[in-house]
């Protein structure tokens, strides 16, 4: 999934120590450009979290992300965990149109009363 919008706050870095190894982790608020603007909080682990001082708030972005959710003592907890973040400039890409080079084409004929001439320039099949 993707959003684009401003990042709005980079909140603290947190680390830790795991059964795993050491662990990083930053959350950061983006809100969107939609008529109705949303407020989304993104969390960016491990190795990702360096991607996210590359940009700074008031940044527009466009962030790759995927939904988890989890349970624990009988709530639920949905996590937006964002796996890219790159700058959105807002403009879309033009599609690219390729100009074909243009072929001599025959006089067109006028028509004839005579048939065999007007079966000469036909192109058509049957």
């Amino acid at each position: 999934m993707e959003i684009t919008g401003i990042i709005l706050k980079k909140l603290p870095l947190q680390s830790g120590e795991s059964a795993n190894g050491p662990w990083q982790r930053q959350e950061f608020i983006v809100q969107t450009e939609d008529q109705y603007p949303k407020t989304v909080c993104f969390s960016l682990w491990g190795k990702n979290v360096d991607d996210l001082s590359r940009y700074a708030e008031q940044d527009r972005v466009k962030v790759f992300f995927d939904v988890s959710s989890r349970e624990y003592n009988e709530r639920w907890y949905t996590d937006l965990r964002a796996w890219r973040i790159q700058a959105d400039d807002g403009v879309m890409p033009q599609p690219q149109v390729q100009q074909q080079p243009q072929q001599a084409q025959a006089p067109k004929s006028t028509p004839s009363s005579s048939s065999s001439i007007a079966a000469d320039n036909d192109d058509l099949p049957f």
